[in-house]
């Protein structure tokens, strides 16, 4: 399996893509020793992550970008690395570790580590494990280091008569990250490992704590962190926002840019959300071809949720190799079909995207900061047919418009990106 991922897709246009299709390259196994200690029949470290030296994704513009930033999960870091379906990380930023992107109590719980992933001792596997039945018994630490209690669902099982020692949780960290030198410790050693690279870099850890909250850290890997240096910003046009395809405040990464749009890629939330899981895969197919007929050109790639998640109800389930010609790639979410963007900074996907150098939005719908006028597109040919007159085509989910005349503007120090 190690050896055969050499030539699966992705590899395979990574290499075309950067002229190394004719060269030998040979796969390296690199054995490494697990962190952590054994639960009973688990095995796992209590925390693990990936951490970067700068902070490229920011949604305020009081954020310190050099103070980096950290994605926390509980238990192995295959979920801080992969997007993982119905799970999230925890996004820190090291300035201040306790911030939190703007969004409901019910969203705080929602959108948070639910499983973990461990070692069975007893079958000698990785397995996925409910959070809660790994906290129902003894981790060789304060438990409240990384839960805080869910007292409005607390609330609502009183409500509807649960008594007893049941309780909620959401895993969020905030005492690790509140009351300990966790933090502080992870920023020095970004900052040291970036000064003595003298490069921006990109790393995963993990660290195991005891019952007196003391800890101990493991650096697993450090690498220099392709990123794109923010430039200089071109200025956000003074227009009418409501005219625009779309205003975002914060939610974005990859610098300031003014770039020219000849084309939009459109997936229609609610008309993807009534497909089935066979048809839903065969639009990720055709996106992948429109991406292949519109390479070399400037592309906008929209759609809901996540983008290279391998779940379709979270997204469209592209590979990375299917989008990889897109310039700009929008994440939108959908309450009404159930979808909600996350870049997970840190994972393949992400790394992907800053390497090509792909500008990513997140278009939160019906936030404050956000206009979308998805009308903007919609209104102009639909020109998916012509562009795969051989295959049966989508043209109620997608929809490819050419856009002459439109541009996209981003400003880190105002937090702003503007398509119009």
């Amino acid at each position: 399996t190690v050896y055969a991922s050499s030539m699966n897709e992705d590899a395979l246009a990574y290499r075309m893509n950067r002229g190394l299709a004719g060269l030998d390259e040979q796969m390296a196994i690199l054995v490494q020793r697990v962190s952590g200690d054994q639960h009973g029949d688990w095995f796992f470290p209590h925390l693990a992550g990936v951490g970067n030296s700068t902070n490229l994704y920011v949604w305020d513009k009081s954020i310190d970008m050099d103070a980096g930033m950290l994605r926390l999960v509980f238990g192995l870091g295959t979920r801080a690395v992969d997007r993982e379906s119905g799970d999230y990380a925890r996004m820190v930023c090291l300035d201040d570790p306790m911030r939190i992107p703007p969004m409901t109590l019910e969203d705080r719980k929602k959108y948070s580590q639910h499983g973990a992933d461990v070692i069975s001792l007893k079958e000698n596997r990785l397995v996925s494990v409910d959070l809660d039945s790994i906290f129902s018994r003894n981790i060789k630490a304060d438990k409240e280091l990384f839960v805080s209690p869910d007292f409005q669902t607390a609330s609502r099982l009183r409500e509807l008569g649960y008594t007893g020692s049941i309780r909620s949780y959401i895993y969020d960290f905030n005492k690790l990250l509140g009351r300990t030198g966790f933090p502080a410790v992870m920023r020095r050693m970004l900052a040291l490992l970036s000064r003595v690279y003298d490069h921006p870099v990109d790393i995963e850890f993990t660290a195991n704590f005891t019952k007196d909250d003391r800890f101990r850290i493991n650096l697993l890997q450090c690498r220099p962190l392709q990123t794109r240096g923010p430039g200089r910003a071109p200025g956000i046009p003074d227009v009418d926002r409501d005219e625009c395809f779309f205003v975002v405040k914060g939610n974005f990464m990859g610098g300031n840019i003014r770039l020219p749009v000849d084309y939009v890629v459109y997936v229609d939330a609610r008309a993807y959300s009534m497909l089935n899981e066979q048809e839903k895969y065969a639009v990720a197919r055709q996106i992948g071809q429109i991406n292949m007929k519109l390479k070399g050109k400037s592309n906008i790639l929209v759609g809901p949720g996540r983008w290279g998640t391998t779940t379709p109800s979270l997204g469209v389930p592209a590979h990375f190799s299917e989008i990889c010609n897109m310039s700009v790639i929008c994440e939108v979410s959908s309450a009404e079909a159930g979808f909600m963007p996350e870049l997970s900074y840190g994972s393949h996907f992400f790394l992907d995207l800053v390497e090509s150098g792909i500008f990513y939005v997140a278009i939160i719908e019906g936030h404050k900061d956000v206009v979308f006028n998805r009308q903007r597109i919609l209104e102009n040919e639909n020109l998916l047919e012509f562009l795969l007159p051989d295959c049966k085509t989508y043209p109620d989910v997608i929809h490819v418009s050419e856009t002459p005349g439109m541009e996209i503007f981003s400003d880190i120090s105002q937090q702003i990106v503007l398509c119009r």
